[in-house]
């Protein structure tokens, strides 16, 4: 995955998949015959995004499949335009996607796409104010394990809001 910022002010990142086999492959009669080595799958998607992380465009490119019809699973991914790659990111991709509805190699790069979202804005955005909730609580806290409340990075970073760990004392 590569991002980039683009001359709009809108941000991108390009994700490609490829894998190989140590073997020839044919999955089928029907399908394309893989020589050993050679790329089964290489596709991706360029996902377009503004600094609050909602996705403004989607763009899916297939350059080898094993089935004629694999290049068209990437047509359901414009649902996640106008979406928000914030919590419930996941969830609601799945809701969308899942099953039949779409290409499943694709729809599983949007996971760590958000994830390379937010890295990429936080370089691109160095100097911003913090995010905060309503409650002016810093919106990194609990994200994710390393910012849990209870955490190092909290304590460090943010003092008066670092939850210590509850203790489970037994008596004896």
């Amino acid at each position: 995955m590569r991002a980039f910022k683009r001359a709009d002010g809108l941000f991108e990142i390009d994700a490609m998949l490829v894998d190989r086999k140590p073997h020839d492959l044919l999955p089928q009669p029907g399908a394309r015959f893989v020589p050993a080595n050679e790329p089964i799958h290489q596709l991706g998607l360029r996902l377009v995004f503004d600094d609050a992380l909602v996705v403004r465009a989607i763009e899916p490119y297939t350059h080898f499949a094993p089935y004629p019809d694999c290049p068209d699973g990437g047509r359901a991914l414009q649902t996640v335009v106008g979406l928000s790659m914030t919590g419930g990111w996941g969830r609601e991709v799945r809701n969308r996607l899942s099953g039949a509805r779409s290409c499943t190699h694709l729809m599983e790069l949007l996971t760590p796409i958000a994830t390379t979202a937010h890295q990429a804005l936080r370089g691109f955005l160095t100097g911003r104010p913090e995010a905060t909730d309503v409650d002016g609580r810093p919106k990194k806290i609990d994200s994710c394990y390393a910012f849990r409340a209870q955490g190092d990075v909290v304590l460090r970073r943010w003092p008066a809001l670092h939850r210590p760990e509850s203790a489970d004392i037994a008596d004896d």
